[in-house]
């Protein structure tokens, strides 16, 4: 079997991003020596791909990633961004319409990825699969980056087009999973979360954090993208009221986005002692950070749909036995009660995650074993990879 996966972020651990179809599509090939999986991305800022071509061919433990030489950058205006989705889509479109391959997968977002997708279809009559990463353009209307009701009405048709040609939708998360079904309930419509690499994240890594100016237990740790959807100025306020009380509990940001230059200003002016800034980090380093914190923070804005999202950060925190700090309801919010994973916080009042980390300590072994073990069992990106294959085998 040969397969096309069509996603325009593709990193490995040695960048600062999502590493969900390297390490899926290595462990598909491991499962299956016989079955050859191509890559079709782009060079997105956070990845560790490098390019000085517009087109070449790149091989990561057996896969073939071809790189188009379109750039990407969260901190790229909103024209300049649908610019370098609609080339994706325009010059991955050949591979659909020439390559060589049985099932085509076109992960989304953006939703333009489903370009591709469609021409498999349609002009090749081959399988498709289409993978939800984030459910476009519901996402961007409710955070008011798309309001041209014409550009509403044509997003939300396209996303039915896309989805009503599917022979597999995969998204990840239930909540995902049931906005899909809701919209098309006859489509075989399945939920695989993102994965972490458990032996990356729960092997001990020793870092010398003095050298950052922070103890061990004594801070909360969000990385990520530092822009409006992930609650900055939440934590930003709660890092203020920490230093005005002197607590020794501080808030690491590590990451970039379209918000850190202006935090950055902000936090010399206010004196924010107790918030700590770092650079964006391969995962491989990032490791120690995660390990060493005494929780970890996946906050989202309070919008209904970034409650079914499903954050890389969430699944690497628990692989390293730390507990998180939920923002939202749905899913995530349920898990973390149930498993007793962590905590709960108000998205909109700073004060209660102030109040969290003034009186929080880091976890005693027993119960940071306790996660990690949560966390084999239930987000291992082994088993999570066989789950796909097996769905992909099934339509094949």
């Amino acid at each position: 079997m040969r397969i096309f996966y069509f996603y325009q972020y593709f990193s490995t651990s040695q960048g600062s991003w999502g590493t969900r179809v390297h390490e899926f599509t290595k462990e598909w090939i491991a499962n299956e020596p016989d079955l050859k999986v191509k890559v079709i991305t782009s060079l997105y800022y956070k990845s560790d791909l490098k390019s000085n071509k517009f087109w070449s061919t790149q091989k990561f433990d057996g896969i073939d990633v071809d790189v188009l030489g379109i750039k990407i950058n969260n901190k790229d205006g909103f024209l300049k961004r649908i610019f370098s989705f609609l080339a994706y889509s325009l010059f991955s479109s050949g591979y659909a319409l020439f390559g060589k391959y049985d099932i085509a997968i076109a992960s989304s977002g953006p939703i333009t990825v489903g370009i591709p997708g469609l021409l498999a279809k349609w002009i090749r009559r081959k399988k498709v699969v289409f993978e939800v990463r984030d459910l476009w353009p519901q996402g961007a209307i409710e955070l008011g980056i798309i309001k041209n009701a014409t550009l509403i009405n044509w997003a939300k048709r396209f996303e039915m087009i896309c989805y009503q040609n599917a022979d597999l939708i995969v998204t990840l998360s239930p909540g995902m999973r049931d906005e899909v079904l809701s919209k098309v309930p006859n489509k075989k419509v399945i939920s695989i979360t993102n994965a972490a690499n458990i032996e990356l994240f729960s092997t001990d890594k020793h870092i010398d954090l003095d050298d950052f100016g922070i103890q061990r237990g004594e801070y909360a740790l969000y990385a990520g993208n530092i822009g409006r959807v992930n609650n900055v100025e939440w934590m930003y306020e709660a890092a203020l009221q920490l230093t005005r009380s002197n607590s020794s509990m501080k808030i690491v940001m590590i990451g970039d986005g379209q918000l850190k230059a202006d935090l950055q200003r902000r936090k010399d002016i206010d004196g924010n002692d107790n918030l700590v800034f770092l650079p964006l980090m391969p995962k491989t380093e990032l490791v120690g950070f995660i390990q060493s914190a005494a929780v970890s923070l996946v906050p989202l804005a309070n919008t209904p749909v970034l409650a079914t999202s499903s954050p890389n950060k969430l699944f690497e925190s628990l692989a390293a036995g730390i507990p998180v700090v939920i923002t939202t309801e749905g899913w995530m919010k349920e898990l973390v009660q149930v498993e007793k994973l962590g905590y709960y916080v108000n998205p909109d009042d700073s004060q209660s995650l102030t109040d969290l980390l003034d009186r929080l300590e880091r976890p005693g072994e027993s119960e940071i074993e306790r996660i990690k073990s949560f966390a084999t069992d239930k987000f291992d990106k082994t088993v999570l990879a066989k789950e796909f294959l097996t769905a992909l085998n099934e339509i094949a």
